[in-house]
Protein backbone atom coordinates (compact mmCIF):
# COMPACT_ATOMS: atom_id res chain seq x y z
CA UNK A 1 0.00 0.00 0.00
CA UNK A 2 2.83 2.94 0.91
CA UNK A 3 4.39 1.96 -2.45
CA UNK A 4 0.97 2.55 -4.06
CA UNK A 5 0.92 5.87 -1.99
CA UNK A 6 4.54 6.80 -3.10
CA UNK A 7 3.20 6.25 -6.69
CA UNK A 8 0.47 8.68 -6.47
CA UNK A 9 2.57 10.73 -4.56
CA UNK A 10 5.11 11.34 -7.34
CA UNK A 11 2.81 11.43 -10.12
CA UNK A 12 0.75 14.64 -8.03
CA UNK A 13 4.44 15.65 -8.05
CA UNK A 14 5.31 15.46 -11.95
CA UNK A 15 1.60 16.81 -13.05
CA UNK A 16 1.84 20.17 -10.23
CA UNK A 17 5.85 20.87 -11.39
CA UNK A 18 4.13 20.49 -15.40
CA UNK A 19 1.49 22.68 -14.49
CA UNK A 20 4.11 25.02 -12.79
CA UNK A 21 6.30 25.08 -15.86
CA UNK A 22 3.33 25.39 -18.10
CA UNK A 23 2.43 28.60 -16.20
CA UNK A 24 5.22 30.07 -16.40
CA UNK A 25 5.92 29.02 -19.97
CA UNK A 26 2.51 31.37 -20.83
CA UNK A 27 3.68 34.41 -18.43
CA UNK A 28 6.63 34.43 -20.66
CA UNK A 29 4.90 34.31 -23.81
CA UNK A 30 1.57 35.96 -23.38
CA UNK A 31 1.66 39.76 -23.84
CA UNK A 32 0.55 42.10 -21.24
CA UNK A 33 -2.06 44.16 -22.85
CA UNK A 34 -4.88 42.95 -25.14
CA UNK A 35 -8.19 44.47 -26.75
CA UNK A 36 -11.73 43.13 -26.56
CA UNK A 37 -14.93 44.31 -28.25
CA UNK A 38 -17.56 45.71 -25.86
CA UNK A 39 -19.62 43.40 -23.97
CA UNK A 40 -17.31 40.67 -24.31
CA UNK A 41 -14.58 39.25 -21.91
CA UNK A 42 -10.89 38.67 -22.47
CA UNK A 43 -10.36 34.77 -23.90
CA UNK A 44 -7.04 33.42 -24.96
CA UNK A 45 -6.86 30.74 -27.88
CA UNK A 46 -4.55 28.47 -26.80
CA UNK A 47 -3.89 24.59 -26.92
CA UNK A 48 -4.28 25.00 -22.99
CA UNK A 49 -7.54 26.34 -21.19
CA UNK A 50 -6.85 29.71 -20.29
CA UNK A 51 -9.21 32.13 -18.97
CA UNK A 52 -9.30 35.88 -17.43
CA UNK A 53 -10.52 36.76 -14.25
CA UNK A 54 -11.33 40.40 -13.99
CA UNK A 55 -10.25 42.57 -11.05
CA UNK A 56 -13.06 44.76 -10.45
CA UNK A 57 -11.58 47.26 -8.01
CA UNK A 58 -9.10 48.27 -11.51
CA UNK A 59 -10.71 49.95 -13.86
CA UNK A 60 -10.07 52.84 -15.37
CA UNK A 61 -12.49 54.98 -18.34
CA UNK A 62 -10.61 56.72 -21.27
CA UNK A 63 -11.68 58.55 -24.76
CA UNK A 64 -9.93 56.73 -27.63
CA UNK A 65 -8.35 59.10 -30.39
CA UNK A 66 -10.01 57.82 -33.69
CA UNK A 67 -13.08 56.86 -32.78
CA UNK A 68 -13.78 59.34 -30.31
CA UNK A 69 -15.86 56.63 -28.42
CA UNK A 70 -14.72 56.08 -24.38
CA UNK A 71 -13.09 52.91 -23.53
CA UNK A 72 -12.90 50.68 -20.51
CA UNK A 73 -9.40 49.20 -19.38
CA UNK A 74 -9.81 46.49 -16.71
CA UNK A 75 -7.07 44.38 -15.00
CA UNK A 76 -7.33 40.61 -15.21
CA UNK A 77 -5.66 37.89 -14.00
CA UNK A 78 -4.73 34.96 -16.69
CA UNK A 79 -5.57 31.68 -15.34
CA UNK A 80 -4.56 28.00 -16.30
CA UNK A 81 -7.03 25.25 -15.85
CA UNK A 82 -9.46 27.99 -14.38
CA UNK A 83 -7.65 27.81 -11.10
CA UNK A 84 -3.40 28.22 -11.83
CA UNK A 85 -2.83 32.25 -12.07
CA UNK A 86 -0.64 32.83 -14.67
CA UNK A 87 0.34 36.76 -14.66
CA UNK A 88 -1.93 39.77 -14.31
CA UNK A 89 -2.66 41.71 -17.71
CA UNK A 90 -4.64 44.59 -18.84
CA UNK A 91 -7.77 44.55 -21.22
CA UNK A 92 -9.20 47.53 -22.79
CA UNK A 93 -13.12 47.35 -24.01
CA UNK A 94 -13.10 49.27 -27.11
CA UNK A 95 -15.85 49.45 -30.02
CA UNK A 96 -14.89 47.04 -32.64
CA UNK A 97 -13.64 48.72 -35.63
CA UNK A 98 -15.04 47.37 -39.29
CA UNK A 99 -13.11 47.38 -41.93
CA UNK A 100 -12.90 46.82 -45.68
CA UNK A 101 -11.01 44.18 -46.76
CA UNK A 102 -8.87 45.22 -49.81
CA UNK A 103 -6.13 43.06 -51.79
CA UNK A 104 -5.41 45.62 -54.36
CA UNK A 105 -2.17 46.52 -55.44
CA UNK A 106 -1.08 49.93 -54.83
CA UNK A 107 1.86 52.17 -56.11
CA UNK A 108 3.72 53.60 -53.41
CA UNK A 109 5.79 57.13 -53.73
CA UNK A 110 7.99 58.64 -50.97
CA UNK A 111 10.00 61.59 -50.83
CA UNK A 112 12.21 60.70 -47.61
CA UNK A 113 12.99 63.36 -44.98
CA UNK A 114 16.30 64.05 -45.37
CA UNK A 115 18.24 61.81 -47.78
CA UNK A 116 19.89 58.33 -47.15
CA UNK A 117 23.71 57.44 -48.12
CA UNK A 118 23.45 54.37 -49.93
CA UNK A 119 26.73 54.23 -51.46
CA UNK A 120 30.93 55.50 -51.50
CA UNK A 121 33.28 56.39 -54.13
CA UNK A 122 36.57 57.08 -53.97
CA UNK A 123 38.04 60.62 -55.61
CA UNK A 124 41.78 61.12 -56.41
CA UNK A 125 42.30 57.87 -53.73
CA UNK A 126 39.98 59.41 -50.83
CA UNK A 127 36.74 59.19 -49.95
CA UNK A 128 35.54 62.36 -48.14
CA UNK A 129 32.42 61.06 -46.43
CA UNK A 130 33.17 57.90 -45.68
CA UNK A 131 36.54 59.43 -43.99
CA UNK A 132 34.98 61.23 -41.67
CA UNK A 133 32.75 58.91 -40.31
CA UNK A 134 30.10 58.46 -42.15
CA UNK A 135 28.07 55.36 -43.22
CA UNK A 136 25.78 53.96 -45.47
CA UNK A 137 22.12 54.22 -44.17
CA UNK A 138 23.10 57.25 -42.36
CA UNK A 139 20.45 60.15 -42.86
CA UNK A 140 21.58 63.50 -43.81
CA UNK A 141 18.95 66.41 -42.84
CA UNK A 142 21.10 69.65 -42.76
CA UNK A 143 24.81 70.51 -44.13
CA UNK A 144 26.51 74.04 -42.66
CA UNK A 145 22.99 74.52 -40.58
CA UNK A 146 20.55 74.05 -44.01
CA UNK A 147 18.24 71.66 -44.01
CA UNK A 148 18.42 69.59 -47.44
CA UNK A 149 15.48 67.53 -48.74
CA UNK A 150 16.87 66.29 -52.06
CA UNK A 151 20.75 64.95 -53.76
CA UNK A 152 20.71 68.54 -55.89
CA UNK A 153 20.27 69.82 -52.33
CA UNK A 154 23.83 68.20 -51.12
CA UNK A 155 25.65 68.38 -54.41
CA UNK A 156 24.68 72.56 -54.21
CA UNK A 157 25.90 72.91 -50.77
CA UNK A 158 29.15 70.78 -51.20
CA UNK A 159 30.28 72.45 -54.26
CA UNK A 160 29.33 75.71 -52.64
CA UNK A 161 31.59 75.31 -49.64
CA UNK A 162 34.85 75.62 -51.89
CA UNK A 163 36.77 73.31 -50.23
CA UNK A 164 36.16 74.60 -46.83
CA UNK A 165 35.15 72.07 -43.87
CA UNK A 166 31.68 71.50 -43.76
CA UNK A 167 29.13 69.89 -40.30
CA UNK A 168 27.26 67.18 -41.44
CA UNK A 169 24.26 66.21 -39.16
CA UNK A 170 22.86 63.01 -39.95
CA UNK A 171 20.40 60.56 -38.13
CA UNK A 172 21.71 57.22 -37.00
CA UNK A 173 19.63 54.67 -35.48
CA UNK A 174 16.73 57.13 -34.04
CA UNK A 175 19.80 59.59 -33.08
CA UNK A 176 21.51 62.88 -34.28
CA UNK A 177 25.43 62.51 -35.31
CA UNK A 178 27.88 65.80 -36.37
CA UNK A 179 29.92 65.08 -38.94
CA UNK A 180 32.92 67.29 -40.31
CA UNK A 181 33.74 66.79 -43.69
CA UNK A 182 36.35 68.26 -46.17
CA UNK A 183 34.89 68.37 -50.07
CA UNK A 184 37.75 67.24 -52.37
CA UNK A 185 37.94 69.39 -55.61
CA UNK A 186 37.43 66.87 -58.84
CA UNK A 187 37.01 68.04 -62.60
CA UNK A 188 36.69 71.69 -60.96
CA UNK A 189 33.88 70.85 -58.80
CA UNK A 190 34.00 70.21 -54.95
CA UNK A 191 32.83 66.41 -53.96
CA UNK A 192 32.11 64.26 -50.72
CA UNK A 193 32.36 60.68 -52.40
CA UNK A 194 28.84 59.83 -51.38
CA UNK A 195 25.94 58.72 -52.97
CA UNK A 196 22.72 59.25 -51.41
CA UNK A 197 18.68 59.00 -52.22
CA UNK A 198 16.00 60.92 -51.57
CA UNK A 199 12.62 59.25 -52.64
CA UNK A 200 11.35 55.60 -53.42
CA UNK A 201 8.65 54.07 -55.35
CA UNK A 202 7.38 50.41 -55.79
CA UNK A 203 4.36 48.21 -55.22
CA UNK A 204 2.47 47.22 -52.64
CA UNK A 205 -0.95 45.47 -51.78
CA UNK A 206 -3.42 47.65 -49.63
CA UNK A 207 -4.71 45.60 -46.55
CA UNK A 208 -7.44 47.67 -45.01
CA UNK A 209 -9.63 51.12 -45.44
CA UNK A 210 -11.88 52.48 -43.10
CA UNK A 211 -14.79 53.99 -44.49
CA UNK A 212 -15.26 56.10 -41.15
CA UNK A 213 -12.42 57.85 -41.19
CA UNK A 214 -10.96 57.47 -44.92
CA UNK A 215 -7.83 55.86 -43.74
CA UNK A 216 -5.64 52.81 -44.81
CA UNK A 217 -3.12 50.68 -44.21
CA UNK A 218 -1.45 48.44 -46.24
CA UNK A 219 2.03 46.01 -47.14
CA UNK A 220 2.71 45.33 -43.36
CA UNK A 221 6.20 45.78 -43.30
CA UNK A 222 7.80 49.11 -44.12
CA UNK A 223 9.58 50.59 -47.62
CA UNK A 224 13.26 50.40 -47.15
CA UNK A 225 15.90 51.46 -49.15
CA UNK A 226 16.78 48.68 -51.78
CA UNK A 227 20.38 49.38 -51.04
CA UNK A 228 20.93 49.57 -47.44
CA UNK A 229 17.89 47.55 -46.48
CA UNK A 230 17.50 50.72 -43.96
CA UNK A 231 13.55 52.29 -43.07
CA UNK A 232 13.03 55.08 -45.43
CA UNK A 233 12.23 58.28 -43.41
CA UNK A 234 9.15 59.86 -44.80
CA UNK A 235 8.82 63.23 -45.49
CA UNK A 236 5.54 62.97 -47.46
CA UNK A 237 4.00 60.11 -49.78
CA UNK A 238 1.34 60.02 -52.03
CA UNK A 239 -0.48 56.30 -53.52
CA UNK A 240 -0.59 55.91 -57.06
CA UNK A 241 -2.48 54.53 -59.50
CA UNK A 242 -0.98 51.20 -60.49
CA UNK A 243 -1.60 49.18 -63.79
CA UNK A 244 -0.38 45.42 -63.44
CA UNK A 245 2.12 43.85 -66.09
CA UNK A 246 2.02 40.18 -64.96
CA UNK A 247 4.06 38.90 -62.16
CA UNK A 248 6.95 36.00 -62.13
CA UNK A 249 6.05 32.80 -60.60
CA UNK A 250 8.03 31.57 -57.09
CA UNK A 251 10.68 28.54 -56.69
CA UNK A 252 12.18 27.14 -54.49
CA UNK A 253 15.25 29.86 -54.03
CA UNK A 254 13.69 32.32 -56.10
CA UNK A 255 11.05 34.02 -55.05
CA UNK A 256 9.08 35.38 -57.52
CA UNK A 257 7.42 39.02 -57.65
CA UNK A 258 4.38 40.74 -59.24
CA UNK A 259 5.09 43.29 -62.17
CA UNK A 260 3.00 46.71 -62.72
CA UNK A 261 4.00 50.41 -63.32
CA UNK A 262 2.25 53.42 -62.71
CA UNK A 263 -0.85 54.01 -65.44
CA UNK A 264 -0.42 57.52 -64.82
CA UNK A 265 0.28 60.53 -62.59
CA UNK A 266 -2.95 60.76 -60.83
CA UNK A 267 -2.42 60.25 -56.92
CA UNK A 268 -5.57 57.98 -55.03
CA UNK A 269 -4.23 59.84 -51.40
CA UNK A 270 -1.93 60.29 -49.47
CA UNK A 271 0.75 57.82 -46.97
CA UNK A 272 1.21 59.94 -43.77
CA UNK A 273 3.63 57.33 -42.51
CA UNK A 274 6.31 54.34 -43.22
CA UNK A 275 7.13 52.38 -40.12
CA UNK A 276 7.47 48.88 -39.36
CA UNK A 277 3.85 47.64 -39.27
CA UNK A 278 3.59 49.29 -42.73
CA UNK A 279 2.55 52.20 -44.81
CA UNK A 280 -0.28 54.28 -43.46
CA UNK A 281 -2.39 57.59 -44.55
CA UNK A 282 -5.66 58.48 -46.09
CA UNK A 283 -7.26 57.38 -49.72
CA UNK A 284 -9.50 59.92 -51.37
CA UNK A 285 -12.18 57.36 -51.70
CA UNK A 286 -12.99 53.24 -50.67
CA UNK A 287 -11.16 51.59 -53.37
CA UNK A 288 -12.98 48.12 -52.65
CA UNK A 289 -16.60 47.01 -53.45
CA UNK A 290 -16.12 44.47 -50.49
CA UNK A 291 -18.25 45.00 -47.67
CA UNK A 292 -16.41 45.90 -44.28
CA UNK A 293 -15.88 43.42 -41.73
CA UNK A 294 -15.07 43.14 -38.24
CA UNK A 295 -11.24 43.53 -37.51
CA UNK A 296 -9.93 40.37 -35.41
CA UNK A 297 -8.21 40.56 -32.45
CA UNK A 298 -4.61 38.62 -31.82
CA UNK A 299 -6.02 36.77 -29.16
CA UNK A 300 -8.82 35.76 -30.76
CA UNK A 301 -7.02 33.63 -33.88
CA UNK A 302 -6.96 30.08 -34.48
CA UNK A 303 -4.27 27.71 -35.90
CA UNK A 304 -5.85 26.27 -39.14
CA UNK A 305 -7.52 27.72 -42.20
CA UNK A 306 -8.32 30.86 -43.20
CA UNK A 307 -8.07 33.40 -46.44
CA UNK A 308 -6.29 36.12 -48.41
CA UNK A 309 -7.43 38.54 -51.06
CA UNK A 310 -4.92 39.61 -53.44
CA UNK A 311 -4.72 40.52 -57.42
CA UNK A 312 -2.72 39.05 -60.17
CA UNK A 313 -4.19 41.24 -62.84
CA UNK A 314 -5.78 44.38 -63.31
CA UNK A 315 -9.48 42.45 -62.47
CA UNK A 316 -11.08 42.17 -58.88
CA UNK A 317 -9.15 40.80 -56.16
CA UNK A 318 -9.70 37.41 -56.00
CA UNK A 319 -9.74 34.73 -52.41
CA UNK A 320 -7.83 31.97 -51.78
CA UNK A 321 -7.37 29.31 -49.30
CA UNK A 322 -3.77 29.41 -46.57
CA UNK A 323 -3.43 28.07 -43.14
CA UNK A 324 -2.50 29.72 -40.26
CA UNK A 325 0.23 27.55 -39.13
CA UNK A 326 2.12 29.47 -36.02
CA UNK A 327 0.46 32.48 -33.54
CA UNK A 328 3.55 34.20 -31.70
CA UNK A 329 1.27 36.47 -29.47
CA UNK A 330 4.30 37.33 -27.03
CA UNK A 331 5.89 40.48 -27.07
CA UNK A 332 8.63 41.35 -28.66
CA UNK A 333 8.09 38.25 -31.30
CA UNK A 334 10.09 39.07 -34.68
CA UNK A 335 7.34 37.62 -36.75
CA UNK A 336 3.71 37.54 -35.76
CA UNK A 337 2.19 34.46 -37.75
CA UNK A 338 3.65 31.91 -40.23
CA UNK A 339 1.53 30.96 -42.83
CA UNK A 340 0.96 28.28 -45.82
CA UNK A 341 -1.04 28.43 -48.62
CA UNK A 342 -3.01 25.50 -49.40
CA UNK A 343 -4.73 26.92 -52.19
CA UNK A 344 -4.07 24.68 -55.73
CA UNK A 345 -5.14 27.41 -58.22
CA UNK A 346 -2.69 29.86 -56.38
CA UNK A 347 0.18 27.06 -56.24
CA UNK A 348 -0.37 26.03 -59.67
CA UNK A 349 -0.20 30.15 -60.63
CA UNK A 350 2.07 31.32 -58.69
CA UNK A 351 3.89 28.92 -56.80
CA UNK A 352 2.72 30.29 -53.43
CA UNK A 353 3.61 33.58 -51.82
CA UNK A 354 5.00 36.42 -54.94
CA UNK A 355 6.91 39.71 -53.78
CA UNK A 356 4.19 42.64 -54.16
CA UNK A 357 1.36 40.56 -52.39
CA UNK A 358 2.67 42.26 -49.22
CA UNK A 359 0.00 43.14 -47.73
CA UNK A 360 -2.71 41.10 -48.59
CA UNK A 361 -5.44 40.95 -45.90
CA UNK A 362 -6.03 37.67 -44.12
CA UNK A 363 -9.83 36.55 -43.16
CA UNK A 364 -10.37 34.06 -40.90
CA UNK A 365 -14.25 33.87 -38.95
CA UNK A 366 -15.21 36.33 -41.00
CA UNK A 367 -12.85 39.04 -39.57
CA UNK A 368 -9.93 40.49 -40.76
CA UNK A 369 -7.14 39.33 -38.28
CA UNK A 370 -3.29 40.25 -40.29
CA UNK A 371 -1.67 40.43 -43.60
CA UNK A 372 0.98 38.50 -45.75
CA UNK A 373 4.27 40.55 -45.00
CA UNK A 374 7.25 38.33 -46.43
CA UNK A 375 7.65 35.12 -48.48
CA UNK A 376 10.03 32.03 -47.29
CA UNK A 377 12.82 32.03 -49.74
CA UNK A 378 13.44 28.50 -49.65
CA UNK A 379 9.61 27.33 -49.75
CA UNK A 380 7.36 29.78 -50.81
CA UNK A 381 4.37 28.17 -50.19
CA UNK A 382 5.01 29.74 -46.66
CA UNK A 383 5.26 33.38 -45.31
CA UNK A 384 5.28 35.21 -42.59
CA UNK A 385 2.21 37.63 -41.30
CA UNK A 386 1.33 40.67 -39.34
CA UNK A 387 -1.62 40.93 -37.15
CA UNK A 388 -4.23 43.28 -38.19
CA UNK A 389 -5.10 44.92 -34.92
CA UNK A 390 -1.00 45.86 -34.98
CA UNK A 391 -1.34 47.37 -38.27
CA UNK A 392 -4.86 49.39 -37.39
CA UNK A 393 -3.41 50.74 -34.23
CA UNK A 394 -1.00 52.69 -36.72
CA UNK A 395 -3.73 54.92 -37.73
CA UNK A 396 -4.38 56.89 -34.62
CA UNK A 397 -0.64 57.99 -35.44
CA UNK A 398 -1.91 59.07 -38.62
CA UNK A 399 -4.71 60.69 -36.88
CA UNK A 400 -2.20 62.71 -34.07
CA UNK A 401 0.20 64.10 -36.90
CA UNK A 402 -2.59 65.17 -38.74
CA UNK A 403 -4.13 66.70 -35.62
CA UNK A 404 -0.36 68.15 -35.15
CA UNK A 405 -0.36 69.58 -38.46
CA UNK A 406 -3.68 71.47 -38.36
CA UNK A 407 -2.37 73.21 -34.76
CA UNK A 408 0.72 74.57 -35.89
Amino acid sequence: MSGIIKRISLLAGIIMLSVVCLAGFYNAVLPNQYFISEGETLMISSLFSISAKPCESKVTVALTDISARSSRTTENTLMLFGSVPIKNVTSTSVHRPTLVPCGQAFGIKLITDGVMVVDFSKIDGVCPAKDCGIKEGDVIISINGKKVQSNSDVARLIKASKGENCRITAVREGGERKFTLTPVLSDGIYKAGMWVRDSSAGIGTLTFYEEETGFFGGLGHPVCDSDTKEMLPLSEGAVGDISITGFVGSENGKPGQLLGEFSSARTLGDITLNCEDGVFGRLDKNPSDKEAVELGFRQEIKKGKAEIYCSLDNGETKSFQISIEQINLYDGAEHDMVIKVTDKDLLEETGGIIQGMSGSPIIQNGRIVGAVTHVFIDDPTMGYAIFADEMYSRTEECAASESSQAVS
